[in-house]
């Protein structure tokens, strides 16, 4: 084909442009710049791809930096995640910032040079309940809720084999136990107000339909969703779009609909039917049972602690979110404003509890940008048992913070049903790196707990760690967020127990492999 030929075909093209540009009325960008307004347009959609790399610094793009992502993907893919010529952070004046204190010197330690050692809770999930089927979970890290329909069946693959790989639990989320959740990983299945899977025909709660879904896989825990940190209060939509015939047999709902959940719980209407609710779900299948919150309002954690009291009635665990969480779509005002911030939150949780002497009665698992050593040292600190991580997890198998989750454009096939999306996604590959991140993310926090001198991060307390408060000016982690003396440590025979579990040895010799 000719040059004249080319040049002459974009030139009718462009023509074409402009002219519709100055015959339409609905942009005025548009009709006033014809053609080369289009780049506006273009530049907006791709701005937040170009932000990460070209505009902002190491330690700016929200809200994982660059530093952050890179960690991950680092990590993931086995390559060198360390960081050379200093920090990027402004060490002297980040309000804020935590402070990890090192000790100089300690007892005996386990290796934390171990990809694969274990690194087990330090409660058994339903043991002061005495659930018939309380266990202690493998590994203080796992995988957050993060529901099949939001993410693509590939990711969903890759996030359960990866965590299977790390011996780590897989929380289904509130859209059901897809076959996407069955390569391996033993599972938390997460009930959220539309009952997904687990519901009648009229949309009601099922106790015998759950019954059939948690005997037909792995399920070791059952997670009530009461609210999450990107839209507390707020019930899900799934758009009719995004439903497939595989997604609406799943979740129990019909096609050609938008899926709307509820905002509030049928099947209960305050605290005390709350847990008549709970203990019949564990009575019924055995597991231990807890709930998922954000923070906003204290009254209904005060109410839960003072039910607690007498020990006839209990949540196993309670779950966290932070308000700054959120891994698909929800309103602006939602993920910016409702909620407390992850550390305020659980701190005012926490301490509702500690005032009556419950916290070892009650496994805490913490949620919300915690797949980051730092930020889950401060989560140990201040009381947490467990983390889960779920964007850090996407990141791990692929995602690129593109912002498109609601959309259903993701680039990376993560957070999209299109199937030609998806097909980049190698559940293969991506699990392994998954399980890779998991393994690291553990190692890390062991050699992080080795500085401060303990044998777990579950024994770090609010005394190892310090908050920057202003110019050259820190308060301890207690004092920032009101703990009194002995919160946020497990009680003694939690920590002796924790301690014999990993095995401290005499001594340790960095030339030997195996110490």
């Amino acid at each position: 084909m000719k040059l004249t030929t080319l040049l002459g075909g974009a030139a009718v093209a462009v023509g074409a442009v402009a002219l519709r540009d100055l015959t339409q009325k609905k942009h005025a960008l548009q009709r006033n710049f014809p053609v080369i307004a289009h780049a506006r347009y273009w530049l907006e959609k791709v701005g937040p791809e170009l932000r990460q790399y070209i505009v902002t610094s190491n330690e700016e793009e929200r809200p994982f930096s660059r530093d952050q992502r890179t960690w991950v993907y680092a990590t993931a893919k086995k390559e060198n995640n360390y960081f050379g010529f200093g920090t990027d952070v402004d060490v002297e004046h980040t309000q804020g910032h935590a402070y990890i204190k090192h000790r100089t010197f300690a007892e005996t330690l386990p290796d934390d040079h171990d990809p694969d050692a274990a690194l087990p809770s330090a409660k058994v999930l339903g043991g002061p309940r005495g659930r018939a089927r309380a266990f202690r979970p493998g590994s203080v890290v796992n995988v957050s809720a993060m529901s099949f329909g939001s993410l693509s069946p590939a990711a969903i693959t890759a996030l359960n084999k990866g965590a299977a790989m790390a011996g780590a639990m897989h929380n289904t989320g509130e859209g059901g136990l897809s076959p996407y959740h069955r390569g391996g990983a033993d599972l938390v299945l997460q009930i959220g107000t539309a009952y997904f899977g687990c519901r009648d025909d009229s949309g009601a709660f099922s106790l015998s339909r759950l019954k059939e879904v948690v005997e037909s896989a792995p399920v070791r825990a059952i997670e009530i969703k009461l609210s999450q940190g990107a839209k507390p209060g707020l019930g899900g939509l799934l758009p009719a779009a995004k439903i497939t015939p595989e997604i609406a047999e799943i979740r129990g709902i019909p096609l050609g609909r938008d899926c709307a959940s509820p905002s509030r719980h049928t099947a209960f209407s305050d605290v005390d039917s709350m847990l008549d609710f709970v203990e019949s779900v564990a009575a019924e299948t055995g597991l231990p049972v807890g709930i998922k919150s954000a923070v906003g309002e204290l009254g209904f954690w005060s109410d839960l602690a003072h039910l607690m009291t007498s020990r006839e009635r209990g949540v196993d665990f309670i779950t966290v979110d932070g308000g700054e969480g959120g891994t698909g779509a929800a309103p602006l005002i939602f993920t910016d404003s409702v909620a407390l911030p992850y550390r305020m939150g659980f701190a005012r949780v926490y301490a509702t509890f500690a005032e009556l002497g419950l916290t070892d009665d009650v496994t805490f698992i913490g949620s919300g940008k915690l797949g980051l050593p730092d930020n889950a040292i401060v989560a140990f600190a201040l009381g947490a048992d467990l983390i889960n991580v779920a964007r850090e997890a996407m990141m791990s198998i692929g995602c690129i913070q593109a912002q498109k989750c609601h959309t259903d454009h993701c680039p990376t096939g993560v957070a999209t049903q299109n199937p030609w999306l998806v097909r980049g996604l190698d559940p293969a590959d991506k699990s392994v790196r998954c399980a890779t991140y998991l393994r690291v993310l553990r190692k890390e926090l062991t050699k992080v707990s080795a500085a401060v001198g303990v044998p777990h991060p579950g024994l770090i307390t609010c005394a190892d760690v310090d908050i920057f408060n202003g110019d050259y000016e820190a308060r301890s982690l207690a004092a920032v967020y009101g703990y009194q003396d002995g919160w946020g440590q497990l009680g003694p025979a939690l920590r002796a127990e924790i301690t014999a579990l990993m095995h401290p040895k005499a001594e340790f010799n960095e030339s030997v492999p195996g110490g």
